[in-house]
């Protein structure tokens, strides 16, 4: 047999792997969307409907009519942007320094950067709620942006660390000795030679803080600041659970999500994969 052909099978059984993935992946989302189109009556009729029979966009007029989802989007999104802005800031400067400066303990920062990341937020959300009222941020943005970008730092650094270790070294002196500083050289080299890196642990900061559900629950009671995982649970009633409408708020929710990954899906796999070979 020749190479090709005993090769074959493999190929084989690793593309249809990669399709279970895809459609593991996807088959929540294409399901959520499908029953946003579909009526309260069709969705419980017996056999199960894959398609709609009848096609209707009212859930997401309802959606809108509801309850104030677009108010609870852009709190989402102010809250998400502005805390990865200020992670991957944070991040920066730390990873710079965990990858270029003699940093005592660098191996234990590094391991106690993984160990952080791990802890499960409830056990958080008592101290972070004392803070946040000492402080009298409750029901105000900074509520959710300091924590967030505070979770959202240790991934951000260990991302940023192996990006920033493969680049030469000689390419930040040669910017000194043109004149620029430690920060200049760091801000004018090694980030923009980083941005796949930097991409990827911008869109995971972003991710982690637009799904980010407990936090928002318990710091924002006011109903003009609540994001959009938290307005989502307020279609539903006391024994009420109007799946077509809560999709279609689900479909706007994952909306943005799905553009910026779209968008950056390139950097995002390049970062991905280059940070995975560097590290």
């Amino acid at each position: 047999m020749t190479p090709d052909r005993v090769r074959a099978p493999g190929r084989i059984w690793l593309r249809l792997a990669a399709l279970l993935v895809v459609l593991n992946g996807t088959f929540p989302m294409i399901w959520i969307f499908l029953t946003s189109l579909k009526t309260e009556s069709e969705l419980t009729r017996r056999p199960i409907t894959w398609l709609p029979l009848e096609p209707t966009l009212a859930n997401y007029v309802r959606a809108f009519a509801d309850q104030p989802l677009w108010l609870y989007v852009v709190n989402s999104l102010v809250v998400a942007l502005l805390s990865t802005a200020l992670s991957i800031l944070a991040a920066s400067l730390a990873a710079y320094a965990l990858a270029r400066l003699r940093v005592r303990g660098r191996e234990l920062i590094l391991a106690a950067l993984v160990a952080v990341s791990t802890f499960p937020l409830i056990t958080l959300l008592v101290p972070l709620f004392q803070i946040m009222r000492g402080l009298g941020l409750l029901n105000t943005y900074p509520a959710l942006v300091l924590p967030y970008a505070v979770l959202n730092l240790p991934v951000c650094t260990l991302v940023l660390v192996s990006f920033f270790e493969s680049i030469p070294k000689d390419l930040e002196n040669a910017a000194m000795l043109d004149g620029c500083t430690r920060l200049g050289a760091l801000w004018r080299i090694v980030i923009p030679l980083s941005a796949p890196g930097m991409f990827t642990a911008a869109i995971l900061a972003f991710v982690n803080a637009w799904d980010e559900f407990l936090l928002a629950l318990s710091f924002l009671g006011s109903q003009r600041m609540r994001t959009v995982s938290v307005g989502i649970t307020l279609y539903q009633g006391e024994f009420a659970f109007p799946w077509p409408l809560i999709s279609a708020a689900l479909m706007m929710a994952l909306l943005p999500v799905v553009v910026l990954i779209v968008l950056f899906q390139e950097r995002v796999v390049s970062g991905l994969t280059q940070g995975g070979l560097k590290g």
